[in-house]
């Protein structure tokens, strides 16, 4: 009797030894799945912000690139009218000197843009290959390239959510998950731009 309550008693050790096992497994799965989610929110969040920073500087080298033209055509108007008028040759020639120096520092301020510009886009290059399972470009790619490669992980990262949800396993919803980890309007508007 005494041993085959012992081999009883081993049986229930050995089966709850098991199922603290799966549960251990279980609740590491989530974990995981929880922690990749998140990075796939921070990714779009990241996204969404060097996408705002992109069209601002676009806008703002448009704007800039307008000026150079116009400086351009006044300082073509400039030369014609010294051509023309030899008498106040003087006057006109100082006045397209001014015209140069300022063209120039707008051509000095257009580089500037352009060069936070090509900072910005080289941020958002590093953090599309910088993740899991991206392979790092070969060659120089385009902006549209860019977009469709972030576009491609936060595609896979919700079919791997479907997937998990479709065999049963419990995971929070995408929605939930951008409620809980989006900032409030006022923080948005303080933090910088992540360092990648």
């Amino acid at each position: 009797m005494l041993q085959k309550q012992l081999g009883e008693r081993e049986n229930q050790l050995q089966a709850m030894s098991s199922k603290f096992c799966s549960l251990r497994e279980e609740r590491k799965h989530e974990e995981m799945v929880v922690a990749m989610e998140e990075e796939n929110c921070s990714l779009r969040q990241v996204v969404t912000e060097q996408e705002s920073k992109l069209a601002e500087q676009n806008k703002l080298i448009s704007e800039l690139q307008g000026t150079v033209s116009q400086l351009q055509a006044e300082v073509l108007t400039s030369r014609h009218h010294i051509h023309k008028q030899q008498r106040a040759q003087e006057a006109i020639q100082s006045q397209a000197e001014t015209l140069q120096h300022r063209e120039l520092q707008t051509r000095v301020a257009l580089e500037r843009v352009t060069s936070r510009f090509e900072r910005y886009r080289s941020k958002i290059i590093q953090a599309t290959f910088s993740t899991a399972g991206s392979k790092p470009p070969q060659a120089e790619v385009t902006d549209e390239e860019v977009l469709e490669a972030m576009q491609k992980i936060i595609n896979e990262r919700m079919e791997f959510h479907q997937m998990l949800k479709q065999k049963g396993i419990k995971v929070p919803s995408l929605h939930s998950i951008d409620s809980a980890t989006s900032l409030p309007p006022s923080a948005k508007g303080r933090r910088k731009s992540p360092a990648r």
